[in-house]
């Protein structure tokens, strides 16, 4: 008899909670329709949570707290069509490559293609070759028509040159290309190499985007010295009104990880001298690069993969002595015993 009661009352609160679901998507349907809210500003009913996600594929409105969908009848941007994998994907799209800032006509113009092929992909006949080859030429001197989109058109393939050497991510050529574009927005290239100019907003991008690079680094695939990018750096960064935050050695530690094929326990152990450090104030004033591979060498020691101080100083760039001072300090300043 008890049980059947808390299933009566349990059956009762659920209907409730229903209800009240119901009453909240109908007024914010209703405010929808008047403009006066924004379905992203709508608070979960269930969980109190702001975090509500608009999931296109299904039509619906989810709490990204709790996974209550609040909404499913709103309008679908994506297109009519469905696709299971990504060669159907490819075939069913109507649409050319979004626009992008590493192009210098942002990728909007269009382009005659090096095969002898029509629309339908049936080869061109040997009397149409001679025009279509005009064709060509004319569509590849028209797309720079003036010596600003030379100069754009040279620095930003300098640009991709560069980002492809160091491995770089889209979103740090993207950032780059903005750099470079606001630069020649305010005619900073004037009295400059474009080479230097191009270099300096790689360095600028990879800060921005928390993906570091040191200035050596940069030098070595760009064609000018680490001298000059240094100056142009600092010359566009305080032009632009760049404000980028000190690097930070827990930064280099993955990558100079990956290079020295240490496991993920020494990675982790390296960041958390790292972390210690940062709160007694032992990393200012010193280079990130030198305090991370410190890190990385007490790490690695009592974690049981040892390795020398040359492999450490050849992976982060640095020398022998930087590393020897570092590590002796974090070691004495953290209290960290080292068997050597």
């Amino acid at each position: 008899m008890e049980t059947e009661i808390e299933k009566l009352k349990q059956l009762r609160a659920d209907r409730e909670k229903m209800k009240q679901r119901q009453e909240t998507t109908l007024v914010t349907r209703e405010k929808e329709k008047q403009g006066g809210n924004d379905a992203t500003a709508t608070v979960c009913p269930e969980c109190g949570s702001k975090q509500l996600v608009h999931d296109y594929e299904r039509a619906e409105l989810v709490c990204q707290h709790c996974g209550l969908v609040l909404d499913d009848d709103f309008i679908d941007r994506g297109p009519e069509w469905r696709a299971f994998d990504h060669d159907q994907r490819m075939k069913r799209s109507r649409v050319g490559a979004p626009m992008t800032f590493t192009i210098h006509d942002k990728g909007l113009s269009t382009m005659i293609d090096w095969r002898n092929r029509d629309s339908y992909g049936r080869a061109i006949s040997s009397k149409n070759r001679a025009q279509l080859y005009r064709l060509r030429k004319w569509q590849r001197r028209i797309r720079v028509s003036n010596a600003t989109e030379r100069n754009l058109a040279f620095a930003l393939s300098e640009l991709d040159r560069m980002a492809s050497a160091l491995g770089l991510p889209r979103n740090v050529r993207e950032t780059a290309a903005v750099v470079y574009r606001d630069a020649v927005d305010k005619n900073l290239i004037r009295g400059r190499s474009i080479e230097g100019v191009a270099a300096a907003a790689l360095y600028a991008a990879c800060r921005q985007c928390n993906v570091p690079r040191t200035l050596d680094e940069i030098a070595e695939v760009s064609r000018v010295s680490r001298k000059e990018i240094g100056r142009t750096y600092r010359f566009i960064s305080r032009e632009l009104g760049l404000k980028l935050l000190p690097t930070s050695p827990g930064d280099y530690v993955p990558r100079f990880c990956s290079g020295l094929g240490l496991k993920g326990e020494v990675q982790s152990r390296a960041m958390e001298i790292l972390k210690q450090a940062g709160e007694r104030e032992l990393t200012s004033g010193r280079g990130p690069t030198g305090v991370a591979a410190a890190a990385i060498y007490i790490s690695s020691i009592l974690s049981g993969e040892r390795r020398t101080q040359r492999e450490v100083a050849d992976v982060a760039g640095v020398t022998e002595v930087t590393i020897r001072n570092r590590y002796k300090e974090l070691a004495e300043q953290l209290d960290i015993e080292i068997i050597l």
